[in-house]
């Protein structure tokens, strides 16, 4: 695998939320399998919706084994150090936000580097930050966060258009990875923080 900027961050992201997965596996009790399929489906789910999205297929987990590999390790680093990760659900929350971020970069710069409307590559960065944490919380029987009033998809759709801004204004591709991850995890950090959350709706007469 090339080391580029761009899969380094791929790799970043995919131990995020490998590591993301296997936390919310512990936290629901699963056994020593479950753990590795939550932690597997996590990681890779965000970037395959993104390759087949774009038809880079077979997707990059199937082409390169190295990715299973690297999940397999971090989901050992994380059964291993469970007790020294104190506070499972704040754990969860810093690396579900580290991975949103990532995911967020690689989905929308897959979107600009294949010249799709600014709209469209804010989409796919959503998707990629996104998807991975939907099937998790969906396996784990809880109704995933990008669906609750909470503050999610929301943040890497602001993240994306950063991206777009930034890359229109030819700034430093760099600068603009960090500005983009920053400014998701600053806003999730805060919304959090502050419990800022969107407004949420329900039928007349239900509670």
């Amino acid at each position: 695998m090339e080391l580029s900027l761009f899969n380094i961050l791929d790799i970043l992201g995919t131990m995020a939320f490998a590591i993301s997965g296997a936390l919310a596996a512990m936290d629901r009790k699963l056994d020593l399998f479950g753990i590795f399929i939550i932690a597997f489906v996590t990681a890779i789910g965000g970037g395959t919706i993104r390759d087949a999205l774009m038809g880079n297929t077979p997707v990059a987990w199937m082409e390169n084994a190295a990715y299973i590999y690297l999940i397999g390790a971090v989901t050992i680093f994380a059964i291993i150090f469970r007790k020294k990760i104190n506070y499972l659900k704040t754990s969860l929350f810093l690396f579900d936000t580290i991975g949103l971020g990532v995911f967020t970069i690689t989905g929308v710069e897959t979107g600009v580097a294949n010249n799709l409307d600014p709209i469209v590559s804010i989409a796919i960065g959503a998707m990629t930050g996104t998807f991975g944490g939907v099937v998790r919380d969906i396996l784990c029987n809880e109704i995933p966060v990008i669906f609750r009033k909470e503050i999610y998809a929301t943040a890497s759709i602001v993240g994306g258009l950063a991206f777009v801004v930034l890359h229109r204004l030819n700034v430093n591709i760099d600068v603009i990875y960090v500005v983009t991850s920053l400014t998701v995890i600053i806003i999730r950090l805060i919304v959090v923080k502050y419990k800022i959350s969107l407004p949420s709706y329900h039928l007349r007469g239900n509670n």
